[in-house]
Parts: structure tokens; C-alpha cells; sequence
């Protein structure tokens, strides 16, 4: 454990202390409120060590190699909360979480980033070609999101066909995903080394990160399982909409907390890292999550998730990447611009309170 800062033991002792607690509370059937509570706990902490031990990893292999190994571990909380919840038939759940993590990131942890650097540093300058590619990127995804739920709404011929078009939108977005690895893996916009600098006695010995990714990931099922199945009966009981639990409880339990190394990285005067870790998080999310939870619909649960979301979820995310592109555009940020992003993740998140 020397290997380990005193921020990353806390982390470690509360995931475990935290996901213990939640697999007695599941075990005796305890309040469900109390076991969503504290499992949610649990899969924000476990989501912050399979970030953390992924970025370890991937600085052994590289810095392109570290935003592909992101994208193929970073989400496995997520993911797992995704396969639980489709099984249970929670769609809009899925649907709502999946919007709610790019807004999340998109919105509320670059805000937060935004505020901190421009507080501490005022104006950061940054090289904004990373943010300009992924802010394209993100707007195909929320193409892939936009045309299925207009044919649905327009009633076009299409419209008959959601599944068919679902899965087409998805494939095309994986292969856009596939597309973009080899651009990473030479040091594109995915290729930030967010550890770069970090003194060694900060580095974790190879077997270390290893150990701890497998053990996180193999607890985020466990917990991700738990956290399911107590979420029914803790909307029920909180009186919440499914909507509003999956856009912004699920949402920011999954995915959120493991991005707080953004604000860290803003407060270090670091905005082009602070930037990469923050953004190619929604975009793994947007590229990669979405479309492959779409397929494992199709063969989990008794109905498919297509991609015709309600019209807010899609207008909540349109609005959002175009405020990303125009805040991240010109290669800097004030700290103002930082409160405009929190202030329209309040007011998307507010929209979804009642249902």
C-alpha cells in the first residue's frame, strides 16, 4: 500500500468497506433505500480504482494505448449497471443513464473543472484541436440518437422499423469507434498522457494495477447486481421518477466521480489533460457504451433498447454538445463559462424531476 497517494487508500477503504456493506445489506434484505444508498456508494468508489488502475496500465503501454484501454475498461461499472438493469426491464433507466453520464461529464464535471481553473489560474489557454475533434465525434453520436426518435415522431416510413434502424445506428457508431483506435494508438485526440509528470514513487507497480482492476471489476458486478435490484423499490419509496434516477443518481454513481482527476488536473493548470480525461470520457460513452448496450439488448431482457429516446433526453444532449463546442472551441476558458455549463446541467437535470 506505499505504493499507493493517501487520496487513493481512502478510495480503496471506502469501496471496500462500502461494497462489503452492501452485499450484507442485499444478503439480510435490508431497506432498500438504504442498500440503493449504499451501493451506489460502493460503485462510485469501485469506478474511481477502475479508472485509476486502468490509467496506470495504460502508462505502461503508451500514451495512445492508454486512451484505447480507457475505452475498453474505463466503462465496465457502467456496463455492468447497463446489463442489470436491461434484464430487469428498466429501459428508460438505461436510456436516461446513458444521457445522463455524457451530461455529467459534458456538462457538470467540465463545469466544475471550468469554475475550479479559471478561479485559481484565470483564462486557460489549451490546444484545441483534441476538444474540436471529439465535439464532432460526440454530435455524429447524438446524430445516431436525433434520427431514429425524429422518424419516430415525424411517423416516416422508418418509423416501422426502430430495431432495424437502431442497429444500424449502433454498428455505424462502433465502426466510427473501431475507426478512431488507430488514430489513438499514434497519439491522436484520445492519446493524452493524464499521468504524464507524476512523480514515480506515485506509479503503481505493474502487478498492483493489475490486481486492483481485476478486483474492482470483478466487485463493480457484484455491486452493480445489488444496486439493480434495489433500485425499483427505492424509486418507488423515494417517490423519484425512473427518469430522473437514471439522468442524474445512476447517472453520476457510474460514471462521474472517476472524472474528478479532470478538476484536479484543471486546478494544477493543466486544462488540455483536464480536457482529455473529461471529454473522452463522454465520448467512450457515446461511441462505445451506448451502441453495444443496444446490441446485448437484442439477446438480454424481454424487449430490445432502441435509440428512440424521449424528444428531452435528445434535446438535453443536443444542447449540451453544442454548448461543449462553442465553450471549447477557441482554446480557452474563463471561470464564467464554467457556471454556464453547470447552470444548463441544472436546468436540463431539473426538467427530468417530475418525470
Amino acid at each position: 500500500m506505499s505504493y499507493l497517494s493517501r487520496g487513493e487508500r481512502i478510495t480503496l477503504a471506502l469501496a471496500l468497506v462500502s461494497t462489503v456493506l452492501a452485499g450484507a445489506l442485499n444478503l439480510v434484505q435490508a431497506n432498500a433505500v438504504l442498500t440503493f444508498v449504499v451501493s451506489g456508494v460502493a460503485l462510485a468508489t469501485l469506478a474511481a480504482i477502475v479508472g485509476q488502475a486502468t490509467e496506470q496500465l495504460g502508462e505502461r503501454l503508451g500514451p495512445g494505448a492508454t486512451g484505447v484501454l480507457q475505452s475498453a475498461l474505463g466503462n465496465l461499472p457502467e456496463l455492468f449497471v447497463g446489463i442489470f438493469a436491461l434484464r430487469a426491464g428498466l429501459i428508460a433507466v438505461v436510456q436516461s443513464a446513458l444521457i445522463g453520464s455524457m451530461l455529467a461529464n459534458s456538462l457538470l464535471v467540465l463545469g466544475i473543472a471550468v469554475l475550479v481553473g479559471g478561479l485559481r489560474h484565470g483564462t486557460q489557454r489549451f490546444n484545441s484541436e483534441s476538444p474540436r475533434m471529439i465535439g464532432t465525434l460526440i454530435l455524429l453520436a447524438v446524430s445516431a440518437l436525433a434520427v431514429p426518435t425524429l422518424a419516430r415522431g415525424l411517423h416516416v416510413p422508418a418509423a416501422a422499423h426502430a430495431d432495424s434502424l437502431s442497429l444500424a445506428c449502433a454498428l455505424i457508431l462502433l465502426v466510427v469507434f473501431v475507426a478512431s483506435i488507430p488514430h489513438s494508438l499514434k497519439g491522436g485526440p484520445e492519446a493524452f498522457n493524464v499521468i504524464e509528470g507524476r512523480p514515480a514513487a506515485e506509479c503503481w507497480p505493474l502487478w498492483l494495477a493489475a490486481l486492483l482492476l481485476a478486483l474492482a471489476g470483478a466487485g463493480a458486478a457484484f455491486v452493480s447486481e445489488w444496486f439493480v435490484s434495489a433500485l425499483q423499490p427505492a424509486i418507488t419509496a423515494l417517490h423519484l421518477s425512473e427518469a430522473f434516477t437514471g439522468l442524474v443518481i445512476v447517472a453520476i454513481a457510474g460514471n462521474a466521480v472517476e472524472n474528478v482527476v479532470g478538476v484536479q488536473l484543471a486546478a494544477r493548470n493543466k486544462p488540455d489533460y483536464a480536457l482529455s480525461v473529461i471529454l473522452n470520457s463522454s465520448l467512450q460513452v457515446a461511441l462505445g457504451l451506448t451502441p453495444v448496450l443496444v446490441l446485448l439488448s437484442f439477446v438480454i431482457g424481454s424487449h430490445p433498447m432502441t435509440l428512440v429516446m424521449p424528444g428531452m433526453l435528445v434535446a438535453g444532449i443536443g444542447l449540451a454538445a453544442g454548448l461543449g463546442v462553442v465553450v471549447t472551441y477557441d482554446g480557452e476558458t474563463t471561470w464564467l463559462e464554467g457556471v454556464v455549463l453547470i447552470g444548463l446541467y441544472g436546468i436540463i437535470a431539473a426538467s427530468f424531476w417530475w418525470g
